[in-house]
């Protein structure tokens, strides 16, 4: 927590864009956060709400270091926002805490992918499509 930086973002704030470099992340305190993806010709699709204690951000580990989906506040929100460099610096140094982490953010990543299928094929499957596996 010594790297953490208190943050706020007002309701409909856009936090970050698909595509835009990804050098931070957040662990959200208070409020919420739709996670959104572009949908060519049409509005960007909302895969997933973040709420309060979930992680925000994890393209900042994955090279190109491009963020993977867009993010808005969808209420007040209040977060612990860390500087990825500072972190991976860290991690450079505690073994341990770079072990934990990436299984952490590996769980969230695996969450995020089954929550997009499943959205996705609410938004954009034929009806009766059956459920995912």
């Amino acid at each position: 927590m010594a790297l953490a930086r208190d943050v706020s973002f007002a309701i409909d704030e856009r936090i970050f864009n698909e595509g835009g470099k990804a050098d931070r992340f957040w662990i959200l305190h208070t409020g919420t956060v739709a996670l959104d993806v572009h949908v060519p010709g049409r509005r960007a699709a909302v895969i997933e709400t973040l709420g309060a204690g979930e992680l925000l951000g994890w393209s900042w580990l994955v090279p190109p270091h491009h963020w993977h989906l867009g993010a808005q506040a969808t209420s007040p929100v209040r977060a612990y926002e860390f500087d990825a460099a500072a972190v991976s610096e860290l991690c450079g140094k505690e073994p341990e805490l770079k072990q934990e982490l990436l299984a952490y953010v590996a769980a969230v990543i695996a969450g995020r992918l089954r929550s997009a299928r499943v959205r996705l094929l609410d938004l954009y499957a034929p009806h009766g499509a059956g459920e995912v596996p």
